[in-house]
């Protein structure tokens, strides 16, 4: 992997999204303690950075595997980035979804020309239901988040921040699947001036933290985070590159997501997913680190379902 690689990422992908903004608050900053930038992929296409790895993915297939689709299981984001992805670039999509994902994304994934198929809300069952949607259709498998080319895409959001930025002291992402971390890490790495990366993650679901404590992958026995999106586990492909790029991670509790995401509603004036609401919360929960700090804070989506979004 090198420098190059993320460049010509970031050319090819660049018609098809947004380049998003930055938002900044002066109260938050007051609150945190540091200088916050938020990189707002809340308002990217479909809602969420992962339209980013998405496009990236499909875009580097070839003609033949794009005539025969491409599939993928997520809970929701990524369920919708390819779909929308796929639409935009004339090739099917069939996603597998849990059956307890929220419908807002779920409605959404229909909207895009997603042809949904239902399974239970566990990485085996996902992978089950996408590798006989591959044997019956030949189509082609990209996940979520454990592919460098979508991890390649997934960098771009911070190679923006950083042409902004260049003197950010760190990045905070959060992390379930490694995707996002693993590019924002790359694109710190490749881009930043001594900028470090850290990951947010739900105490409830700190598989990253004991990975990169224990050296391998680690798994969760709940998912009962109401960070919906930050439920699965690392990778073979992403986590190499967080033992190497990443510096920590920072476990917050439910209640810290729902609070950090209550004041972004309310301060920045935006719409934000609880799992978006991790990193900013990892923040706040460790103000003597980040004091006086400039700190860039990915704001990786805002697809929430309404009915069920909670601020107490």
């Amino acid at each position: 992997m090198n420098e190059q690689a993320l460049l010509e990422t970031k050319r090819r992908i660049s018609a098809f999204v947004h380049n998003t903004p930055i938002l900044t608050s002066q109260l938050l900053d007051e609150i945190a303690g540091a200088k916050l930038f938020f990189k707002c992929e809340n308002f990217q296409k479909m809602g969420a950075f992962k339209m980013r790895g998405a496009t990236n993915a499909i875009m580097q297939l070839s003609e033949a595997q794009k005539d025969r689709g491409v599939v993928t299981h997520s809970s929701g984001n990524f369920a919708q980035a390819l779909s929308l992805a796929a639409t935009n670039l004339g090739v099917k999509a069939f996603i597998v979804m849990p059956n307890n994902a929220p419908k807002v994304k779920r409605d959404a994934v229909l909207g895009y020309g997603g042809i949904i198929t239902d399974c239970e809300p566990n990485i085996q069952a996902r992978e089950e239901a996408a590798a006989q949607i591959v044997a019956e259709k030949g189509a082609t498998f990209i996940h979520p988040s454990n592919d460098l080319n979508v991890i390649l895409g997934n960098a771009t959001a911070a190679m923006e921040l950083l042409e902004v930025h260049p003197d950010l002291n760190c990045i905070i992402s959060p992390i379930g699947g490694g995707g996002l971390i693993a590019g924002t890490a790359l694109a710190a790495h490749f881009f930043g001036s001594n900028c470090l990366v850290i990951g947010g993650e739900p105490m409830v679901v700190d598989d990253a933290y004991r990975s990169l404590q224990s050296g391998q992958i680690e798994t969760n026995t709940t998912t009962s985070s109401i960070a919906d999106g930050l439920r699965t586990h690392l990778g073979d492909v992403n986590f190499p590159i967080l033992r190497k790029h990443v510096d920590h991670i920072i476990r917050v509790e439910e209640e810290e997501i729902v609070k950090a995401m209550r004041l972004l509603w309310e301060r920045l004036k935006i719409v934000v997913e609880p799992s978006s609401a991790v990193a900013f919360a990892a923040v706040l929960k460790n103000k003597t680190y980040f004091r006086d700090k400039r700190v860039g804070i990915i704001l990786s989506g805002g697809n929430v379902d309404l009915d069920t979004l909670r601020f107490s």
